[in-house]
């Protein structure tokens, strides 16, 4: 069955609206990009979709009891709540550095998870 989705495309600032038929994993039209990245993100979006993970993780003796963490690459859209399940259980010990690396290699995928701020022990 030939389905069509319409994505506002991020590859680019333009944000174009781009309009993909496909059946299955099978692309057959893409229609709407002004560039060639728009081609690739509808492809991808379709076929694989992949995103950043921002969120928080845990702190034991901290000047806040959260700090901000994110994935170094995109990771398959369908691993997110998993992901999100692992980060969840984590607790980090402060201080903490901007940058370092909180959980290697999260569930194989090749990204880590890393602080997006320092965050130093209470006081």
């Amino acid at each position: 069955m030939i389905e069509t989705k319409t994505l506002t495309c991020v590859a680019c600032p333009k944000g174009c609206e781009v309009t993909v038929e496909y059946e299955g994993d099978e692309i057959i039209d893409i229609k709407g990009n002004a560039c060639p990245q728009g081609q690739d993100y509808a492809k991808e979006e379709i076929v694989a979709p992949t995103r950043i993970l921002p969120t928080t993780i845990r702190v034991k003796n901290g000047a806040l009891p959260l700090c901000p963490v994110k994935t170094t690459k995109q990771i398959p859209l369908e691993n997110m709540f998993e992901a999100m399940q692992i980060i969840g259980k984590k607790e980090i010990e402060a201080p903490v550095k901007m940058g370092e690396v909180l959980i290697e290699n999260i569930m194989n995928t090749g990204a880590d998870i890393v602080a997006t701020r320092d965050m130093p022990e209470e006081i």
